[in-house]
């Protein structure tokens, strides 16, 4: 019967050598989720040693301030649990939330269509250049006073104002994402006559993810900013006027509640958006690791 095998020109222990290439891919597969295991513990454990060691220190230099100007994160926690059980925090909170929401939302919808469409088209971009850069030169602040005059004190002016904050991000690392788009795929996608619209889908988009999400971290970053900026000048609610009436009447503890939840929103927003990263670019995650 072994001669069978041989007739056909098949080695003999070629079955034998394919499960063994099968259970080498196996271990190797095991190894690598074992060594990110690790390497996430590992990462996790790093970041717990070294907030604890800053709480500590907040803790011992916060102790030794004159509580008008400073506080601890024991007293910060205790008017947090104050805060949240009457309903105070999440009563500010609310608003500056729905705002940032709609403001984030517009911000990326027109900033990654207006930076695919500038980076595709020369003629958009010879026409409409100088008026982005002209707006991104300006600081937003310097318009806030503007915005209010032409909107009011209401959700329409934050917006807005937010707006202005995330849309830059997103339409500049848009642009920059399509432009770095290698040539050799497009001259590709022309030598299997693809049509526009399949370039933009499989080549010009997939090719821009890693700049759009990019733009994406630095729109939440800076909507942040924006939203607690539009609640200062505002001054009626939103998370900014809590922290102005705290820091007006010296409730150094009930003023670093609201910065400490915007701090942590920042934080997850952005480990959100990597977990999408890693949905909608894989290959950039693998090289990550590589």
């Amino acid at each position: 019967m072994s001669s069978i095998p041989s007739a056909l020109g098949i080695a003999p222990n070629a079955g034998a050598e394919a499960e063994s290439y099968g259970e080498d891919q196996v271990r190797a597969r095991r190894a690598a989720e074992a060594k990110r295991r690790k390497e996430g513990l590992k990462a996790l454990v790093i970041r717990l040693v070294s907030l604890a060691v800053f709480l500590l220190l907040w803790q011992v230099v916060g102790s030794r301030i004159d509580p008008i100007l400073f506080t601890t994160p024991v007293k910060v926690a205790a008017a947090a649990v104050r805060m949240i059980g009457s309903g105070e925090l999440w009563q500010y909170l609310w608003p500056s939330l729905v705002v940032l929401f709609y403001g984030l939302v517009s911000a990326c919808v027109a900033g990654v269509a207006i930076g695919l469409l500038l980076a595709r088209f020369r003629t958009a971009d010879l026409a409409f250049d100088m008026y982005i850069t002209f707006l991104y030169s300006t600081p937003s602040v310097a318009l806030v006073p503007l915005i209010v005059l032409w909107a009011g004190y209401d959700t329409l002016a934050k917006t807005v104002i937010l707006f202005l904050f995330a849309f830059f991000p997103m339409v500049i690392n848009t642009y920059q994402g399509v432009k770095n788009v290698d040539q050799k795929l497009l001259e590709v996608g022309k030598a299997f006559r693809c049509s526009e619209g399949q370039m933009w889908r499989h080549i010009i988009i997939p090719a821009s993810l890693p700049f759009i999400v990019t733009g994406l971290r630095l729109a939440v970053g800076r909507g942040l900013i924006g939203m607690v900026i539009a609640d200062l000048y505002t001054a009626i609610s939103g998370i900014g006027y809590l922290i102005q009436r705290a820091a007006t009447t010296y409730k150094v503890d009930m003023m670093f509640v609201p910065i400490v939840a915007l701090g942590i929103l920042g934080v997850t927003l952005t480990a959100l958006l990597r977990i999408m990263e890693k949905k909608v670019a894989p290959w950039t995650a693998a090289a990550d690791r590589d």
